[in-house]
C-alpha cells in the first residue's frame, strides 16, 4: 500500500512537470505585442496571424501577439494614450506619425539595427519615396516602410470601351469622361473625401496644381495658397449639379472612403479614386460579382502644374513599422533585438512580396518585384504596376511638427468646404484663417 501512494505521488508530480512545462516555456519566450491599422478592407487579419505562426516557427524563443487596433486613427490615439509606458512593442502606424510619436511616445531610433543590417546598402532596397517619411531632418531612421501606398484612378474599362473614350490623362479629360459616363443610376467619377479626413486625396489635387502641402521640412504647411484654393475648388464642383456651377458627376461633399470601392464593384460609379491598398480586393469582388468587369487602373490625372500642363502628383500614404520602447522600465537588449527581428521579417523581400499580392498595397522594396508571388502576378495583371511606377511622380506625403493638431484643422476646413458649409467664394477666407492657425502652432519650431 506505501509504495502504492508512493507511485501515485510521484505520477502527481510528473504531471505537474509536465503541466507547468509548457507554461513556463511560453513564459520564457519574449513577448511581442503587434498592434496593426489598416484603411482597407481584406482578410487581413488571417494574412497577419499566418506571418505571426511562420515568424514564430522559425524564432521559438519569441511570441507574437497580433492585435487588430483598429483605423490609423484609432491606433495612434490608443498608443497616445498609453503615454510613455506603451503596451505596444511594434506597431503599423501612418508614416506620417512620426513626429507625433517622436513627441508623444518612446519609438526607438532604428539606426543601430539599420547599420548592423546593411546601413545604406540595406535602405537602398526601398523605394526613396517610403523611407523619407521614416527619417529625420538629421536622417536618423525612425521607421522601416511595410503596408505603402498612393492613391490611384480606378476605372471600369469596360464602360470606356463601350463609348468610344480613351482612359483621361489629366483633369479635363477626367472631367469630360466622368460627365460621358454619368446617368442617374450611376456616378462618374467618385472622391472619398466625404468625412472627416479628406486631407489625403486633397494633397494629390494640390500638388497637381503646383503647390504640395509641404516640402521636406516640418516647420511648414503651404495651405493658403493660389494653387490650394484652385485644388479645393475643383475637388468640390467634382460633387456639384451643373446649375451651381459644378461637373454633374458625383455626390454633393463626395463619398465615403469605405462606400467608395463598393459603389465602384457595384457599378454605380465609372471611376474612382482611392488607395493601391484596395486593388486585390477589388479585384477579386468585382470578379465575384454579378455582373463582372474588367478593372482598369492608371496614374492620377494631371493638373495644370508644369510647364507643359502636365502636373502629375500623389502623395505617398499607408503604414510604416515603428518599434517602442518603456520609459520607466526600459526594454532589455533582447527584447528590442526580437522586436527588430519581427520588423525584418515583416519587411522582408519575401513577405514585401506576398503582402502586395495579397492585398495591392506597393511592395516598399525592389527586389520584392523580382521574386514570386508578385513577379508572376504582375505579368497576369499589369494594374499591380501601376502605383508602384507611379512612385516617379510622388511627393512626400504631409508631416509636420504638431501634426495631429494641424491635421485636424485642415481636415475641418477642407469638410467644410468641400460639403457646402462654407461657400466656395468664401473659401479663400476659410483658408487664410486656416493657415494663421497652423503657423502659430508652428512658429515655435521655426528654425529648428
Amino acid at each position: 500500500m506505501q509504495k502504492l501512494v508512493s507511485r501515485f505521488g510521484l505520477l502527481l508530480v510528473l504531471i505537474g512537470v509536465l503541466c507547468v512545462a509548457p507554461f513556463t516555456q511560453a513564459q520564457s519566450r519574449v513577448q511581442i505585442d503587434f498592434y496593426w491599422a489598416s484603411a482597407v478592407e481584406g482578410n487581413l487579419p488571417a494574412i497577419f496571424q499566418g506571418y505571426a505562426d511562420q515568424f514564430m516557427a522559425e524564432n521559438p524563443n519569441i511570441q507574437i501577439n497580433v492585435v487588430y487596433s483598429g483605423s490609423y486613427t484609432q491606433t495612434r490615439e490608443t498608443i497616445r494614450a498609453e503615454g510613455f509606458d506603451p503596451v505596444v512593442d511594434v506597431a503599423i502606424m501612418l508614416a506620417t506619425d512620426l513626429s507625433t510619436f517622436i513627441t508623444d511616445s518612446p519609438i526607438v531610433m532604428l539606426n543601430p539595427f539599420v547599420d548592423a543590417a546593411g546601413g545604406e546598402v540595406f535602405l537602398a532596397d526601398f523605394f526613396p519615396a517610403f523611407i523619407a517619411n521614416g527619417l529625420d531632418a538629421e536622417g536618423n531612421v525612425w521607421s522601416i516602410p511595410f503596408q505603402r501606398s498612393t492613391p490611384i484612378l480606378y476605372y471600369n474599362a469596360d464602360l470606356l470601351r463601350e463609348n468610344n473614350l480613351d482612359v483621361p490623362k489629366n483633369n479635363e479629360e477626367l472631367i469630360a469622361v466622368a460627365q460621358a459616363l454619368t446617368t442617374p443610376e450611376r456616378a462618374g467619377l467618385l472622391l472619398p473625401i466625404a468625412g472627416t479626413f479628406p486631407i489625403w486625396i486633397y494633397q494629390s489635387f494640390a500638388a497637381a496644381y503646383g503647390r504640395p502641402l509641404v516640402d521636406s521640412g516640418l516647420d511648414t504647411v503651404y495651405f493658403d495658397t493660389p494653387e490650394s484654393l484652385a485644388a479645393i475648388e475643383f475637388m468640390t464642383r467634382v460633387g456639384l449639379p451643373i446649375e451651381e456651377g459644378g461637373f454633374g458627376v458625383g455626390p454633393r461633399g463626395g463619398s465615403a472612403w469605405g462606400e467608395t470601392p463598393t459603389a465602384f464593384v457595384s457599378g454605380k460609379a465609372a471611376m474612382i479614386y482611392h488607395t493601391t491598398g484596395s486593388l486585390t480586393s477589388i479585384l477579386q469582388n468585382v470578379a465575384n460579382s454579378e455582373n463582372p468587369f474588367e478593372v482598369g487602373v492608371a496614374f492620377l490625372p494631371s493638373g495644370p502644374a508644369g510647364e507643359d500642363g502636365t502636373g502629375y502628383g500623389a502623395p505617398t500614404g499607408g503604414g510604416n513599422l515603428y518599434i517602442f520602447d518603456n520609459e520607466s522600465t526600459p526594454k532589455t537588449e533582447a527584447e528590442l533585438e526580437a522586436a527588430w527581428q519581427w520588423v525584418m521579417f515583416l519587411s522582408s523581400p519575401e513577405i514585401q512580396s506576398d503582402w502586395g499580392a495579397k492585398t495591392g498595397y506597393i511592395a516598399a522594396r525592389y527586389s520584392a518585384w523580382e521574386i514570386e508571388p508578385l513577379a508572376s502576378l504582375v505579368v497576369e495583371y499589369p494594374q499591380y504596376a501601376v502605383a508602384r511606377d507611379q512612385l516617379e511622380f510622388a511627393v512626400k506625403e504631409f508631416d509636420a511638427y504638431r501634426s495631429v493638431d494641424i491635421q485636424n484643422i485642415i481636415n475641418l476646413q477642407l469638410s467644410k468646404i468641400i460639403s457646402g458649409e462654407v461657400p466656395l467664394d468664401q473659401a479663400a477666407d476659410a483658408l487664410a484663417e486656416a493657415q494663421a492657425q497652423i503657423d502659430q502652432l508652428l512658429a515655435p519650431f521655426k528654425g529648428n
